[in-house]
C-alpha cells in the first residue's frame, strides 16, 4: 500500500479521490437507470421478465418469480448444517441490540391541551439483497431484524437467481430465520422499480432497504419520494486509526476485510508511527497473495488504499473526522479517550480485537451504515427508519381562548387570512 505523509494537501486530495466514489458522481449510468425504471413502471411483469433475461441470463416468468417453500427447504440442505445456528445467534444479537431503540408514542396532558406524538411502524417494506459478486445473508439480517422489531407486518425481500432460476441457498435459509416468506428473483434497477411501483407479480412496498450496485443505488435514489428508501449507499470502506501499539497484521487483515467487497471499496490507516505503517504494508502484500479475491483487492489498494502518517494524535483524529467512514477502527493506547473526540463515523470498533467483521456479522449493531462521507449528518440503519411518527393535538374551547388572537394575528401577518379566519369562526357570536 501507499505510504503518504498526512498534510492538508494529501488530505484533499485524498478526500477528492473519495467523493469520486459516490453515487452522485456516476451521472453517466442516470439515464440507462431512468430507461429500466420507466419499462417496469409502464410494462410491469414483461419488463421485469425480459430484463432478467437480458442482464442475468435467467428465464423468469410469474410462475417461478417467487421463491417457494419447496426452494426454501431444498437450500437448508445446501448448506453447511451448522450454518442455520450460527445465523440465528448472530439474529438475536442483532434483535437484543435494536430492542433498545425502540420507542414508545407519548402524551401530555394540561390544562385542556392533548400534545403527543404517535409511533407507527411501517404497513410494508422491500429489502434489495445483492447477489453479485458474493452472497450477503448477513445485510438480510440487518435490515429484517430492525424491521420486525419496529412492527413492520409485511417484509419482502428481492434478490438476484442465479442462471439456473435459484437464490443462493445461504440468502435462502437467512430469509426463513429472519420470518421473510415473501422472496422475488430479481436483481438491479428493475427490482428496485418492481417493489417501487408494484407489478403483476410483485406488490408495491412502502419504503426499500439494503445496499446494491451503482445501479441499484441510482435506482433507490429515483424513487425516493414514490417509495421512501434508507439511503443512497455507495462502496464500502474501512479508516483503521493506529498509533504505535496496535498490531500490524491485525491492522493488514482489517483493511483488507473490506478491500475484498470490490474494486471501489476504500482502505484507510491513519497512524502516527512510520515503523507500523511500513509493517502494515508488508502485511497486506503478504495477506493479499493468499486470498482468495486477490484481483478485487488489489484493484481496491491501488485506487483507494492509503496509509497515513500523521505528525500527532489530534491531526490524525481530525483526519478521521474529515473522512467520516462508513466504519472507523481505532487500535490506539486508550480506544475510549480518542473516540470521544471522534464526530463522524458510521460504526465505531475499539480495541484490538473489535475488527470490524464482528459488526458485519455477529456483535448486533447494524452493518447498514453511512458512506462516502455521509455519516456526517447520517446514522446507521435502525428500529427508527421502519416506524413513522404522527403528532397529536387536541384543543378545548377553554384552552384555545387565551391564544386564539395571537394565532389570527400571526396568521395576517403572514397574508393568510383563511388561516386567521379558521380560528376566528370559533369566537364570533
Amino acid at each position: 500500500m501507499r505510504i503518504v505523509e498526512l498534510t492538508q494537501s494529501s488530505k484533499k486530495n485524498l478526500l477528492d479521490e473519495l467523493l469520486k466514489r459516490s453515487p452522485n458522481q456516476y451521472s453517466e449510468y442516470e439515464a440507462k437507470v431512468e430507461e429500466i425504471i420507466e419499462a417496469v413502471r409502464t410494462r410491469g411483469d414483461e419488463a421485469l421478465f425480459e430484463m432478467a433475461e437480458n442482464f442475468d441470463k435467467v428465464s423468469l416468468n410469474a410462475e417461478n418469480i417467487k421463491v417457494t417453500e419447496e426452494e426454501i427447504k431444498e437450500a437448508y440442505g445446501k448448506v453447511s448444517p451448522s450454518l442455520p445456528e450460527i445465523i440465528r445467534k448472530a439474529a438475536a444479537n442483532i434483535k437484543k441490540f435494536h430492542e433498545k431503540q425502540k420507542r414508545n408514542s407519548w402524551f401530555d396532558t394540561e390544562n385542556g391541551i392533548i400534545l403527543g406524538q404517535r409511533i407507527i411502524p411501517l404497513a410494508s417494506c422491500g429489502i434489495y439483497v445483492p447477489g453479485g459478486k458474493a452472497a450477503y445473508p448477513s445485510s438480510l439480517l440487518m435490515n429484517a431484524v430492525p424491521a420486525k422489531v419496529a412492527g413492520v407486518k409485511r417484509i419482502v425481500m428481492i434478490t438476484p437467481a442465479g442462471k439456473d432460476g435459484r437464490v443462493n441457498p445461504v440468502t435462502l435459509v437467512a430469509a426463513n430465520e429472519a420470518g421473510i416468506n415473501e422472496i422475488y428473483k430479481s436483481g438491479g434497477a428493475q427490482a428496485i422499480a418492481a417493489l417501487a411501483y408494484g407489478t403483476e407479480s410483485v406488490p408495491k412496498v412502502d419504503k426499500i432497504v439494503g445496499p446494491g450496485n451503482i445501479y441499484v443505488a441510482l435506482a433507490k435514489k429515483k424513487v425516493y419520494g414514490i417509495v421512501g428508501i434508507d439511503s443512497i449507499a455507495g462502496p464500502s470502506e474501512i479508516l483503521v486509526l493506529a498509533d504505535e501499539t496496535a498490531n500490524p497484521r491485525f491492522v493488514a487483515a482489517d483493511l483488507l476485510s473490506q478491500a475484498e467487497h470490490d474494486e471501489m471499496a476504500s482502505a484507510i490507516l491513519i497512524t502516527t508511527s512510520k515503523e507500523l505503517a511500513e509493517r502494515v504494508s508488508e502485511d497486506v502484500e503478504a495477506f493479499t497473495q493468499k486470498l482468495e479475491r486477490k484481483e478485487i483487492i488489489r484493484k481496491s489498494l491501488d485506487t483507494y488504499g492509503y496509509i497515513l502518517v500523521a505528525e500527532n494524535i489530534n491531526d490524525a483524529i481530525n483526519a478521521a473526522n474529515d473522512i467520516a467512514s462508513e466504519h472507523l477502527e481505532i487500535l490506539t493506547k486508550d480506544p475510549f479517550a480518542v473516540m470521544t473526540k471522534i464526530r463522524n463515523a458510521g460504526a465505531i470498533f475499539l480495541g484490538q480485537y473489535s475488527s470490524e467483521p464482528l459488526g458485519d456479522y455477529f456483535a448486533g449493531p447494524d452493518h447498514i451504515l453511512p458512506t462516502n462521507g455521509t455519516s456526517k449528518f447520517f446514522s446507521p440503519l435502525g428500529v427508527d427508519d421502519f416506524i413513522k411518527k404522527s403528532s397529536i393535538i387536541s384543543y378545548t374551547k377553554d384552552a384555545l381562548e387565551p391564544v386564539h388572537k395571537d394565532i389570527e394575528a400571526f396568521a395576517c401577518a403572514e397574508g393568510l387570512t383563511a388561516h386567521a379566519n379558521s380560528i376566528r369562526v370559533r369566537f364570533e357570536d
